[in-house]
């Protein structure tokens, strides 16, 4: 298990009890990781239900990470609680229905917009809010995930694929630009597998690792939880 005695985390994404989200809140909060978890809109009750599971229970707080003066507002709660912050993992996504279902040729500027802000940027914005709390500690991780659909063309995913490989190359110029205040940036691509379904704490437990001092030479890696799917040609 990895150890997180001490150490404080913001988990963005935390929809319900299938959240990836929360398996990597479950792995670190068994490691003795302070959280605070966030909600967009209707996800209040569903996720301060979560939180009362774990011991310390986290901070719960709003945040649309498509609005910067949330962000800020999210930080500074975590600046008056605890002084810093030593991980972030940044688990939000989205795109209309509309956008993933159609023709990806009808794209709307829009919906193009919508997705590449809330999926990819919002990382950019974490990662920028988070610095000075992580610098403060002597550095910090910032972990996200993403999926196949970056690099391959899957049924209804659309602009979401163009989303996730936009996220992809943000975790590399991150990685770059963050690494000499000693905060690594990566991400975990879960997938669907061909010979057994992926359980939610396999991807929580390897978020752990990067996450935690175990992982601390690792930055810039999109690390494939999939079951080998990635290396099959069919």
């Amino acid at each position: 298990m990895a150890d997180f005695s001490g150490k404080v985390g913001l988990i963005v994404g935390v929809a319900n009890h299938r959240s990836l989200a929360w398996a990597i809140a479950q792995a670190t909060s068994k490691g003795g990781a302070n959280l605070i978890l966030t909600y967009q809109g209707r996800f209040e009750e569903h996720v301060g239900e979560l939180a009362d599971t774990l011991t310390p229970k986290p901070m719960v707080l709003p945040l649309d990470v498509s609005n910067d003066e949330e962000i800020a507002a999210v930080y500074k709660k975590i600046q008056e609680a605890h002084g810093g912050l030593d991980f972030v993992v940044h688990a939000a996504a989205f795109a209309s229905r509309e956008e993933i279902t159609g023709r990806f040729s009808n794209t709307s500027r829009e919906g193009f917009k919508q997705a590449l802000d809330i999926s990819a940027y919002s990382l950019i914005a974490l990662a920028r809010g988070a610095q000075p709390l992580m610098t403060a500690r002597g550095g910090g991780s910032v972990l996200t995930l993403t999926f196949l659909g970056s690099d391959r063309v899957f049924p209804n995913y659309n602009v979401m694929g163009v989303a996730k490989a936009a996220l992809e190359s943000s975790v590399r110029y991150l990685a770059a630009d963050l690494g000499p205040e000693n905060i690594r940036v990566n991400a975990i691509s879960a997938g669907a597998p061909l010979r057994r379904a992926i359980e939610a704490s396999e991807v929580g437990d390897a978020a752990a690792f990067l996450l935690s001092d175990a992982g601390r030479g690792i930055t810039g890696e999109i690390l494939m939880v999939d079951s080998g799917f990635h290396v099959l040609g069919m």
